[in-house]
């Protein structure tokens, strides 16, 4: 079957085309890149994001063998990790990014020396598909929640009525533009029209909220703008975006955690040994959850080429290599740890573009926008509210691509049926795991370590498939014996009336 590619993924388009592809690519994959930092309280992160997004990208190329044509970028998956790494800084953020990157390195190197055959069986269908569901389902709240807000509106518990116009008007502009069929440039776009249009009205709120000081319809705060320019000097239009690492490594030699990070998490301290732990065990089970998406992205972009990327070239072990090395470098040099992107694998599939030298030129479009302070103090404007409306979209196709695949799984099975009922029900209810470990002086519990719902949802549902096969098989095997011995006793009879004849 031909895959119907305008570019191959070898193909090299015109340097002009190739140029608005790679922008193409960029506009993709940029609102939900920005919106990691963004939910996490570390919105001045944002041109670290994208400079993640674009190192870890060439990583993923290099390790691929420039065989795989997709971005990778900030996970979703991550939010809760990133949100309790925070309490010990960004060096907290920078060890769980290690710690879920060589997690996909020891898997990539299993699969390199036994196949990828117990890949299957661990993760079929019937445990990707709910798991990937609810990564989009389980950020529903947080969507909502956004869609409400405004930056000026400290009264009405929150809620602000324009706030939630703003993002209505952003989510159905994304609506119009994917669904219209007049305008091919439109439907490349949709997300970065519909934050335009949601940006626009929000403005106009904002103009007369300042005005006539009416601080309810506030919705935007343009001081990252002004501070940007106040004073102005050469970081006002080129700076060093900030690198996790590196201000890992200053927190600790100080014993100070930066300003930054104290803003979104009050109580955050430098990192400690129990730190180690709490972070180990906040990113390790989310990692193989991403695995999960990792393997679901990677079959979507093979249907796309029509080329088996797991099981042929580059082959399951180098494209984990690729996104966990690529995650580590990316949070390393950045501030979220990333995986394969659903909107860039749905860009090839829009544009018809599978040629990954476009891949390489947007993730050095990616590099070069995260130096550019202007451009990055402007996104930092995007009120909560217009990033509510595009979430509406983004986290629904996250959980709808989980569901597309239920077309393979046979849910009059009971054993299917209970695995995906635990695994949504577990997923969306927020059943996490805690673990205590340590307890105050009046016996209460002081500190727990807790495993996220979607990676207690995963386990649950591995665990729920395990035990339904086991009786499955113990039973069927009761049954064929039972089946044998009365074939026995009836062939008996059967012979010695024969004999007797």
């Amino acid at each position: 079957m031909e895959n119907k590619l305008i570019y191959n993924v070898e193909d090299t388009p015109k340097f002009s085309k190739m140029l608005v592809f790679a922008f193409q690519q960029v506009l993709a994959v940029l609102a939900a890149t920005i919106l990691v930092p963004t939910i996490i309280g570390l919105p001045v992160n944002i041109p670290s994001a994208i400079l993640g997004a674009g190192l870890g990208t060439i990583v993923y190329l290099l390790f691929t063998k420039f065989k795989s044509p997709v971005v990778i970028s900030s996970s979703f998956a991550f939010l809760t990790a990133l949100s309790n790494a925070l309490a010990f800084g960004y060096m907290g953020i920078a060890l769980g990014a290690l710690f879920a990157g060589l997690v996909y390195v020891i898997i990539a190197i299993i699969v390199n020396k036994v196949g990828a055959g117990w890949v299957k069986k661990l993760l079929p269908p019937v445990i990707i598909g709910p798991v990937v569901a609810i990564i989009g389902l389980s950020l529903a709240g947080n969507a909502a929640g956004n869609m409400v807000k405004a930056a000026g509106d400290s009264i009405n518990g929150g809620y602000n009525l324009l706030g939630l116009l703003c993002a209505l008007v952003t989510f159905f502009t994304v609506v119009i533009c994917s669904v219209q069929g007049k305008s091919k440039t439109l439907k490349l776009i949709p997300f970065i029209v519909g934050i335009g249009a949601g940006y626009f009205l929000a403005s106009i709120f904002s103009i007369f909220g300042y005005v006539f000081d009416l601080e309810y319809m506030q919705i935007i705060d343009w001081s990252p703008i002004v501070n940007n320019f106040d004073p102005i000097t050469f970081t006002s239009f080129l700076d060093l975006p900030r690198m996790s690492l590196i201000e890992g490594i200053k927190e600790l030699a100080t014993g100070e955690i930066s300003a930054e990070v104290l803003a979104a998490n009050p109580a955050a301290q430098p990192l400690t040994w129990i730190g180690v732990a709490e972070v180990a065990l906040a990113f390790i089970p989310v990692a193989f959850v991403v695995f999960a998406e990792h393997i679901a992205d990677h079959t979507n972009l093979g249907t796309i080429i029509n080329k088996d990327l797991l099981n042929e070239e580059p082959g399951l072990d180098r494209t984990l290599l690729g996104d966990g090395v690529g995650s580590i470098v990316g949070t390393f040099f950045g501030v979220c740890p990333n995986t394969t992107y659903g909107e860039s694998v749905g860009c090839v599939a829009i544009t018809k573009n599978a040629s990954v030298k476009t891949i390489f030129t947007a993730a050095i479009m990616l590099i070069a926008l995260s130096f550019l302070a202007p451009v990055t103090a402007v996104l930092r404007t995007i009120p909560d509210c217009v990033m509510g409306g595009v979430c509406l979209t983004l986290y629904g196709f996250i959980a709808v691509s989980g569901l597309k695949m239920f077309k393979e799984v046979d849910l009059n099975n009971s054993k299917n049926l209970f695995t995906v009922s635990a695994i949504l029900i577990a997923g969306i209810g927020g059943l996490s795991i805690q673990i205590p470990y340590s307890i105050a002086d009046n016996g209460a519990v002081a500190k727990v370590i807790t495993i996220t719902s979607v990676a207690t949802a995963l386990f649950l549902g591995i665990l729920t498939l395990k035990v339904a096969n086991v009786i499955e098989k113990h039973f069927s095997e009761k049954t064929d014996d039972a089946a044998e011995v009365t074939a026995i006793e009836t062939e008996q009879p059967a012979a010695e009336n024969a004999e007797n004849k």
